[in-house]
């Protein structure tokens, strides 16, 4: 019997390798796992095909906001749609509007007024994307 290890005539040898395949396989694992980490992560922090900045906010009254924002997009001939939200001194949300932003060459300053439920004292941008829903696209005129 070996120092520390099974005696041989009761179990049996060891399979020569299995430590070495156990050890492959953690690696393969551990490969894996740091793939599904990486385009996770790039899915969700990568860059966006659009990207808006607030240039102003003014508060009109206890009931108002006017919120002014530039939008650019990778592909600016597709329309996109942002929701702007109105938000409290408390951080709560108090007022939410989807905006239409129709195709344009180059960045689109865009100005909009959101309702609130309550005072507020700022507004910003939640997210555009440009999947933008029927009800919001103009109809076209002939």
């Amino acid at each position: 019997m070996a120092a520390g290890g099974l005696p041989e005539g009761r179990y049996g040898r060891k399979a020569p390798g299995g430590r070495r395949h156990a050890m492959a396989a953690g690696l393969l694992l551990t490969v894996l796992a740091g793939v599904a980490v990486a385009v996770v992560g790039y899915r969700n922090l990568g860059t966006t095909p659009i990207r808006s900045d607030v240039l102003g906010v003014t508060i009109l009254g206890g009931d108002a906001v006017r919120l002014r924002l530039t939008v650019i997009r990778d592909d600016p001939a597709r329309p996109a749609v942002c929701i702007v939200r109105a938000r409290s001194e408390d951080g709560q949300e108090t007022g939410r509007k989807e905006v239409y932003v129709p195709p344009a060459a180059g960045p689109i300053v865009l100005s909009t007024v959101v309702r609130t439920s309550r005072p507020s004292v700022t507004a910003d941008v939640y997210g555009c994307s440009q999947q933008v829903p029927a009800y919001l696209v103009p109809p076209v005129s002939s």
